[in-house]
């Protein structure tokens, strides 16, 4: 199992995963690297020469360009040298870079705001001048993750200069909603069913649970549409589990805002009937089986 925070929520997936006669081996993908003298290419901790069956990527971390292409890099790699990457580097890669997750939601006809992608502050400004008569924009970090770093645009002169921007603006139409308090849902998908949901309540519009938000139960009455946008969501990203975040407008619809490849749950698993990290096992393990012609008996890395 690959973690940047090896605390209480990967040591209980160790745990799950050692229920199941699996051997798991907790690392960060920051100690991976590739070693050409290795005949498997890789020094990975814990495996020697060898490498292993499966590897679960719970988080990446911070870091610069440089090493997150590389850390991407290793996950590539290995998937084509068989090992199941869960997620998929290629599925990641489309979650983390916010552009690419709203073009591929837009594109399998998925309900997503209005939503602009550019380098340059005078390109920015373009946007801003054209689109605020329809109403405010938020500008998010193209890689940015828990409502790190989101401002509200009101107007041109909000917009950051360029170098706290890294000369990248994302801006996406604010969704008109009823607030404060505000609310949005998470719906927490893996392999193909949705394992549970909750709404998230604030007093601030960044509804996560990170910024004090609190969790909430569905109502019963919302749960098969949230399901049904949350499972074409995940399969747009190509993921195998995901957090889909779904927020109710002012005018009756549910547009799909972001999905995230490696989600937290600690805050849906303080509401939610089933084991969040248990049902990632499972889904993990059945897709492991799947793609196997024996039943599975050898590691399973993180």
């Amino acid at each position: 199992m690959i973690s940047s925070q090896l605390g209480d929520r990967s040591k209980s997936l160790a745990r799950a995963f050692e229920k199941r006669a699996c051997e798991v081996h907790l690392t960060r993908l920051e100690a991976v690297h590739f070693d050409s003298t290795s005949p498997s290419g890789f020094a990975m901790p814990g495996f020697g020469n060898t490498l292993p069956d499966a590897v679960l990527v719970r988080s990446m971390g911070a870091g610069t360009f440089e090493a997150v292409t590389r850390r991407l890099s290793i996950l590539h790699a290995l998937g084509s040298l068989g090992v199941m990457v869960w997620n998929s580097a290629q599925s990641i890669e489309r979650c983390v870079d916010k552009s690419m997750t709203t073009f591929l939601l837009q594109q399998a006809g998925i309900p997503t705001p209005p939503t602009f992608a550019v380098e340059g502050l005078e390109q920015a400004q373009a946007v801003a001048e054209r689109e605020l008569s329809n109403g405010p924009l938020v500008l998010k970090p193209l890689f940015g993750a828990q409502g790190k770093g989101i401002k509200l645009i009101r107007k041109v002169q909000d917009l950051p200069a360029p170098d706290l921007m890294a000369d990248t603006y994302y801006l996406q139409r604010y969704i008109r909603r009823d607030g404060p308090p505000y609310r949005d849902f998470r719906v927490f998908v893996c392999a193909g069913r949705v394992v549970d949901m909750m709404i998230r309540r604030g007093d601030d519009w960044v509804t996560n649970v990170q910024r004090g938000a609190v969790p909430e139960a569905v109502p019963l009455a919302l749960r098969a549409q949230l399901s049904d946008l949350a499972l074409r969501a995940a399969r747009a990203v190509g993921a195998g589990f995901a957090g889909v975040d779904i927020v109710p407008a002012a005018d009756g619809s549910l547009p799909v805002i972001e999905v995230n490849s490696m989600p937290a749950w600690a805050g849906l698993q303080t509401v939610a009937q089933t084991d969040v990290g248990e049902a990632i096992v499972e889904g993990m393990l059945s897709a492991l089986d799947a793609t196997r012609s024996i039943p599975l008996q050898t590691a399973v890395p993180v």
